[in-house]
C-alpha cells in the first residue's frame, strides 16, 4: 500500500505542475493587442477585421485605442462599425499616387482610426474588439502591420509598433499584423464589398458573447484543474486512513 500512496502522491504533484502550466501557457496569448478577420482576408478583397485590446492592468482601464495604417499599401476604403461607448475618429491624407478603386480615382486614404471611450473604458480583466471594413487589400504582399497605441486611464501609453522579423523571437510589444490568404475568386469579391460595410451598432453584442465565451471557457478549465486535484488528494487521504502505517 506504501507503494499505491507513492504513486497516488505522485500523481497529484504532477497534476498540480501540468494545472500550473496551462494557466502560465495561457495568460500570454491575451497579453497583446491584435488583429483577426472574421473569416478571410482575401488579396485583393474586402474583409471585416477585429482589433482585439485585452486591458493588461490591475489598476487602470484602457481609454484608448490608435491604429495606424500602413503607408507603404494605402486602402482605399476604411470603415469603422459603431462601439457602443467610444468615440470613432477617421484620419485621412492625401495620396502621393492616386488608387483606382470601382471605375474611380481615389486621391486621399485612412491613415489612422482612434477609439476613445466615452465611459469608463476597457475594465481590468476584459477585453474589447473594434470592428473595421477593410479594401481593397492589396495583392502585392502577404501581411498588412498596423502600428497601434494603447493608452490606459492612468495616461500610461503602450505602444504595440514592434516589427516581427521572420526566424526571430516574438518582441516585447508587437505590432498587430494581418495575414493574407490568396486571392479569391470574382464572385467572393463582389460578395464581400458590399455586404461587410454596412455593419450596426447591435454587432458589439458579439464582442460582449466572444468575451463571454472566452471567460467561459478559461474559468471552466481552471475549475477542472481544481477538482481533479482535490480528487487526487481525496484518495490520497483515503488511502493513508485505510492504512495508518503507510
Amino acid at each position: 500500500m506504501k507503494t499505491i500512496s507513492r504513486r497516488t502522491s505522485r500523481l497529484a504533484t504532477v497534476g498540480a505542475l501540468a494545472g500550473t502550466a496551462v494557466l502560465a501557457v495561457s495568460v500570454p496569448a491575451f497579453a497583446h493587442v491584435t488583429v483577426q478577420p472574421e473569416g478571410t482576408a482575401a488579396k485583393g478583397g474586402y474583409a471585416v477585421v477585429d482589433f482585439k485590446v485585452p486591458n493588461e492592468r490591475d489598476n487602470a482601464s484602457t481609454t484608448k485605442l490608435e491604429v495606424n495604417f500602413p503607408a507603404d499599401h494605402p486602402l482605399a476604403s476604411v470603415m469603422p462599425q459603431p462601439v457602443d461607448g467610444w468615440k470613432i475618429d477617421v484620419t485621412k491624407s492625401a495620396l502621393a499616387k492616386p488608387l483606382e478603386m470601382h471605375g474611380k480615382k481615389i486621391t486621399e486614404a485612412v491613415t489612422k482610426v482612434t477609439w476613445t471611450a466615452e465611459g469608463k473604458g476597457i475594465q481590468p480583466g476584459y477585453f474589447q474588439k473594434f470592428p473595421l471594413s477593410l479594401g481593397a487589400l492589396p495583392e502585392d504582399t502577404d501581411q498588412l502591420v498596423f502600428k497601434a497605441l494603447q493608452t490606459y486611464s492612468n495616461k500610461e501609453v503602450v505602444r504595440w509598433i514592434e516589427v516581427q522579423q521572420k526566424g526571430q523571437e516574438e518582441p516585447e510589444n508587437p505590432a498587430p499584423t494581418l495575414q493574407l490568404s490568396a486571392a479569391a475568386d470574382d464572385d467572393a469579391h463582389d460578395a464581400a464589398a458590399p455586404a461587410t460595410t454596412g455593419a450596426k451598432p447591435a454587432a458589439q453584442n458579439t464582442a460582449a458573447a466572444d468575451s463571454g465565451s472566452d471567460t467561459t471557457a478559461r474559468v471552466l478549465g481552471i475549475v477542472g484543474i481544481v477538482i481533479g486535484a482535490a480528487g487526487v488528494a481525496y484518495g490520497v487521504f483515503a488511502g493513508r486512513r485505510r492504512n495508518p502505517a503507510a
